[in-house]
């Protein structure tokens, strides 16, 4: 079950904040999802005196599992899959392994009223596409390879050049602009290199045609994961109870106002707990908080120019609209792209397909993903508006009919996804240095932590380096912790990696 309102899990509410540890303090781990848990965890499991803090009232961070009338779903979803080995073991020393099933990955594209194979197998694409259009689709491929667009800077012309105008509108274009915000013109080619390497669509098409069973080279490409059987937060519900039982203090519903420090470290925390304010005694910081938030917070505040670095990093808000249908509405998927320009919805999920036991018995609960800006109309709906969009959304793709939706539920995640805009790499490394110089005890880990697009494996990881350089003094590179090569999009890109995006307040802060 969550740990929301599970005050075993941090003490009676009438404990002062601040533990009775000796020699400066505790280890302070700020944040509680796969970073700060996976740093609590070894440091208790290591007799470390650790006390962490989180200003939501449960655990997991996005890899939650929102529970809700007795149904269970994510917030994005999330594969249990990594090459990290050290992470692997972890996962399997916190849950039994009768918790952690072995799930099949089956995942497609919609558009147009039809379904395609994702990862994008060109073959499978052109069949789908019918003999006219395919043919068209291979004649603009052709004609963008001879007359390649001038402008490969764009995401829109890097990817058109190599897999041609009409591919790339038709399984790049509107996804990616709904994950983001901001039209493909805008977001830089980086990205696409990353996500997308060098492939065109013939490299496509010999992937397509080469042997896949049991691929694991690209994570994209995995046919099966791990999966927790009650949703991704049962793995960390059970971190934090562990972590518990070996001593760990984890104070929910706990926000850190102020990070005072003096003489190059940061000596301790003031934070707030139901309106009552502590303060907690720290030998050094584990912090999975934002950056941006992480920056803000320090006393005596940092110089204009490290500030304002911190107030220039953006993110993605992540709104997610349960509906509950009868099984027949269900489908094998884990997940549907929405390449539809028509409609706001990004993403649906069948939360059964992840794991029966998400969902009730003769019912299925699809999760409807939308993308947005924290000042959008679309953030500050209602949960009825939310329903109601969602409801009339999956009808107009043909998923359902509006009268088979028999209840609804919304869960909002700010700060879902740490935004690349033009320049962001120049305000981290402003911040980064003004760390290294006056908080030497702080160690930014996770997504949000390092304002990186880490997946949750890679988030574990960071903190598991940030934990070993506090016990044995090795010295880490944890920025250098990030998705390596292998695990790029070989195929095609749904835009779950972060591009690179001008800066346009308007898009960030004006309302849509």
């Amino acid at each position: 079950m969550p740990l929301k309102g599970d005050r075993a899990a941090e003490g009676s509410s009438d404990r002062p904040v601040t533990p009775p540890h000796e020699h400066g303090g505790t280890e302070l781990v700020i944040g509680a999802g796969p970073a700060g848990l996976t740093a609590a965890y070894l440091l208790a499991k290591a007799d470390v005196p650790v006390t962490v803090v989180e200003a939501d009232g449960v655990v997991g961070g996005i890899s939650r599992t929102v529970e809700r009338d007795g149904w269970r779903f994510d917030i994005g979803g999330h594969r249990f899959f990594t090459k990290v080995a050290a992470v692997e073991a972890l996962w399997d020393e916190i849950l039994p392994t009768e918790d952690f099933l072995l799930r099949p990955r089956l995942s497609r594209i919609y558009y147009r009223g039809r379904f395609f194979d994702y990862p994008l197998r060109p073959v499978n694409a052109l069949r789908s596409l019918g003999v006219i259009e395919a043919a068209r689709c291979v004649a603009s491929y052709g004609w963008a390879r001879l007359h390649p667009p001038s402008d490969q800077d764009s995401f829109e012309g890097w990817t058109a050049a190599r897999f041609g105008w009409r591919l790339y509108n038709t399984f790049f274009k509107a996804y990616t602009e709904k994950v983001w915000g901001v039209p493909a013109t805008e977001i830089k080619a980086d990205w696409a290199a990353q996500r997308i390497k060098n492939l065109s669509l013939l490299g496509a098409v010999l992937n397509a045609v080469s042997p896949r069973r049991n691929q694991t080279k690209v994570t994209s490409l995995i046919e099966q994961f791990h999966y927790p059987r009650l949703g991704p937060g049962m793995m960390w519900e059970e971190a934090a109870r562990k972590a518990s039982s070996l001593g760990a203090r984890i104070l929910l519903d706990t926000r850190v106002v102020r990070l005072v420090h003096e003489r190059g470290r940061v000596v301790y925390a003031e934070v707030d707990q139901g309106g009552r304010r502590s303060r907690i005694e720290a030998r050094d910081v584990i912090s999975s908080m934002p950056l941006s938030e992480l920056v803000l917070a320090m006393d005596p505040p940092p110089p204009p120019e490290v500030r304002e670095a911190a107030v220039d990093l953006h993110y993605r808000a992540h709104i997610t609209v349960a509906l509950v249908v009868g099984s027949e509405r269900g489908f094998p998927d884990n997940w549907i792209y929405v390449h539809a320009p028509e409609v706001r919805l990004g993403r649906v999920q069948n939360f059964g397909s992840w794991s029966p036991d998400m969902v009730k018995e003769g019912k299925a609960c699809l999760g409807l993903e939308y993308f947005v800006h924290e000042t959008d109309r679309l953030w500050k709906a209602s949960d009825d508006e939310l329903i109601a969009l969602g409801t009339h959304e999956l009808a107009i793709i043909g998923l359902a009919r509006e009268g088979d939706v028999e209840a609804g539920y919304v869960a909002r995640m700010p700060k879902a996804y740490p935004v690349y805009d033009e320049g962001y790499d120049t305000h981290i490394a402003t911040i980064r240095k003004w760390l290294e110089d006056n908080a030497t005890n702080v160690q930014p880990v996770g997504r949000n932590g390092m304002h990186k697009y880490n997946n949750q494996d890679h988030s574990a990881y960071t903190a598991m380096l940030a934990v070993d350089s506090i016990i044995t003094g090795n010295e880490h590179d944890i920025w250098s912790v990030n998705v390596d090569d292998e695990y790029a999009e070989e195929v095609s890109s749904t835009g779950r990696d972060a591009p690179v995006i001008p800066v346009h307040p308007s898009r960030l802060t004006g309302d849509r």
